[in-house]
């Protein structure tokens, strides 16, 4: 279901993720690594920006109440793509966690970080603009799902770590930090911004890199306790693409239609176990705690009084399908799963408008 951002969201085009969103993150490394920023004496964290990168998982690119969405309420991303910019048309090349988490780091594609599964791990050698800011003098730190290898160990580049093995669950998710096992019982989403508040408020005399990469929403979608109910009823519009006829399957090949009765297409949505309505609904209520969490990351920049002085980036690992094509969750090279959000709010000391 496609949507036209909000009044007085300012939009431009984009290429893929892979590369585009990765081009983004090296620019801006390598700029801080090699060029007169890096090379003179001021290296404090007044004279570099800070770098915010948060990472969603499966969320839609109009996944937000700015960009349509009939009932989802996203008032602090809408915030964010108010005083940003909404890259309309970035796309990730592979719409899998993993290789695209991987080609996100490294700025590669699948085929040269060889990060091709969900089970595959990142070669702790190969550069990733977090090594590249670290080697600069940045503080860094990675809070949340790493999803590249069958650990949750420590990763180079990163000084700060906050992470947990895979996908990691909802509630009461074990953490790995800095290398030593920490049990709660939280909300995963509102415990991993718990941590990077923590990290934004740190006294600190070298800018930094705080990369938030949130389980939400990756089903089974588990919304917060004060979310749960909040859209109770509300039913998500069908896309065209979703008919059961011959004129939407005209084209396309067989195995699209043949997957509308598989655990990825409507009619046996995983297993015969969910229906559509509730799970966008689930969708929803899971996302707004996210929603949260750029609020109290927005209010920790602000209340340290670094917000114009840091480089924000919001966006997703992959798309999400909601009935296009008979389809569910990503996988595939339609728009709807491999079109992702991305936000950026540059502040004025990179001369943004």
């Amino acid at each position: 279901m496609s949507h036209a951002p909000g009044e007085g969201v300012r939009t431009r085009s984009a290429r893929s993720v892979g590369g585009f969103l990765a081009r983004v993150a090296w620019i801006v490394a390598v700029a801080l690594a090699q060029t007169a920023w890096a090379q003179t004496p001021a290296t404090t964290a007044g004279t570099r920006p800070n770098i915010v990168f948060i990472l969603t998982d499966d969320q839609r690119y109009d996944a937000f109440s700015f960009a349509g969405h009939p009932f989802l309420e996203t008032p602090n991303l809408d915030r964010l793509a108010a005083e940003g910019v909404v890259f309309e048309n970035a796309f990730v090349t592979t719409s899998l966690c993993s290789p695209s988490r991987a080609s996100i780091l490294s700025g590669q594609y699948a085929h040269r970080h060889q990060v091709l599964d969900n089970r595959s791990r990142l070669d702790p050698q190969v550069p990733t603009f977090a090594t590249v800011l670290a080697a600069a003098g940045y503080d860094t730190a990675f809070i949340g799902k790493w999803h590249m290898s069958p650990d949750d160990s420590p990763q180079p580049g990163f000084a700060r770590w906050v992470s947990f093995p895979g996908q990691g669950a909802y509630q009461g998710q074990r953490l790995n930090v800095d290398g030593e096992h920490v049990e709660n019982d939280g909300y995963t989403t509102d415990v991993l911004t718990d941590y990077a508040v923590e990290f934004i408020g740190r006294e600190r005399t070298r800018p930094f890199l705080l990369y938030l990469s949130h389980k939400a929403v990756h089903a089974p979608f588990t919304a917060a306790t004060r979310h749960r109910g909040s859209y109770q009823g509300r039913e998500y519009a069908r896309p065209a693409t979703m008919a059961d006829t011959e004129d939407n399957y005209r084209g396309k090949p067989d195995w699209v239609r043949a997957q509308r009765n598989s655990w990825h297409g409507v009619d046996g949505m995983y297993n015969h176990s969910v229906d559509f309505d509730r799970f966008a609904v689930d969708y929803a209520e899971t996302l707004r705690a996210v929603d949260d969490s750029v609020g109290r990351v927005i209010e920790a920049l602000e209340r340290a009084g670094l917000l114009e002085r840091t480089v924000v980036v919001f966006t997703s690992d992959n798309g999400f399908q909601f009935g296009e094509h008979g389809l569910i969750d990503k996988r595939t090279m339609y728009e709807a799963s491999i079109r992702v959000p991305l936000i950026v709010r540059a502040p004025p000391i990179l001369g943004a408008p």
